[in-house]
Order: structure tokens, then C-alpha cells, then sequence
């Protein structure tokens, strides 16, 4: 028999930012024992900021200047709006472990601490299902409160002719 590893983590080399899952493999083993599964950062970020998206009170992620850039980025014909998921999402995966960053943007008159405290549970939940790995934390920083009067960035302009 042999081991199986299953790797979590960026990079297409095996000893740098991945984590490896053993388990036994040959005629006795289970199916889902045999084979190399490989889980990016960029998989645990989308999910991370899916989720962090999903609590209510979450207006955005991303601090002022990564808003702002993403806001024209969107814009620009060819520009990749798929970068929207990620943006204030920064992630660390370790051999069986993740930590997440993330920037917020919450809605005026929220109880910072409740939505916080929810948009941890549901990123730990929704990273560990997926995923496997442990989160360890979630820190989150508040960057900015979203006033009901604000124009959202990606509403279009009302005196454009239609």
C-alpha cells in the first residue's frame, strides 16, 4: 500500500504553502482515499468572502482605496470584473489550518460586535466545510460605516440617456 496526500494551498510544487492530508490508498481503501486533491488560496479567499458577503449588515468588503479601484476596474470594458469576490479577502493556509483577513464595509446602525461576531462563525463554517482545514481566526477590520444617504459606487449614473 501506499500513502495518499491530499494538498491544500497555492503553487504547483508540493513543499511550498500546501498541506497534506495522508490517508491509505491501494485494492482496500476507499475510493476518496485514492488520489491527490489541490485546494488554491484563491479557492479559500472566494469562499471566505462568499460567506463574509452572506451576513446581514455587510454592506462591503475591501478598504477605501480597494473599493474605489475595483469600482473603475468594473467599469473598463475587458477590465475582469471576477475580482470582486476576493477583494478585502486576504488568506494564510498552512499544512492543515487557514487564517483570514478581511476588510469590511457595514451598514450604519448594525451592532458592529453582533455582525462581527457572525460573519466569523459563518466564514469558519463555510471554509471548514469545504474545505477541511481548520480555521484558526478570522480577524476582521472595520474600515467604514455605509450611511443610508451614500450613493453606492456601483449604481449608474441617473442623468445618462437611455
Amino acid at each position: 500500500m501506499t500513502d495518499n496526500i491530499t494538498s491544500v494551498g497555492g503553487g504547483s510544487r508540493p513543499e511550498t504553502g500546501v498541506s497534506a492530508l495522508k490517508g491509505r490508498t491501494g485494492a482496500g481503501a476507499p475510493a476518496e482515499t485514492r488520489g491527490k486533491t489541490t485546494i488554491a488560496d484563491g479557492v479559500v479567499a472566494k469562499i471566505a468572502g462568499m460567506a463574509a458577503r452572506e451576513v446581514p449588515g455587510i454592506h462591503s468588503l475591501g478598504a477605501g482605496m480597494a473599493r474605489a479601484f475595483g469600482a473603475m476596474r468594473e467599469r473598463v470594458p475587458g477590465g475582469g470584473g471576477g475580482g470582486g469576490v476576493t477583494r478585502g479577502v486576504k488568506v494564510e493556509v498552512g499544512e492543515r489550518q487557514a487564517a483570514v483577513d478581511l476588510d469590511v464595509v457595514v451598514e450604519y446602525g448594525v451592532s458592529i460586535v453582533d455582525v462581527a461576531g457572525a460573519v466569523r462563525t459563518n466564514v469558519i463554517s463555510a471554509v471548514e466545510r469545504m474545505t477541511g482545514l481548520e480555521v484558526v481566526e478570522v480577524n476582521i477590520a472595520v474600515d467604514d460605516v455605509h450611511l443610508p444617504d451614500e450613493e453606492d459606487e456601483a449604481e449608474p449614473d441617473e442623468g445618462r440617456v437611455r
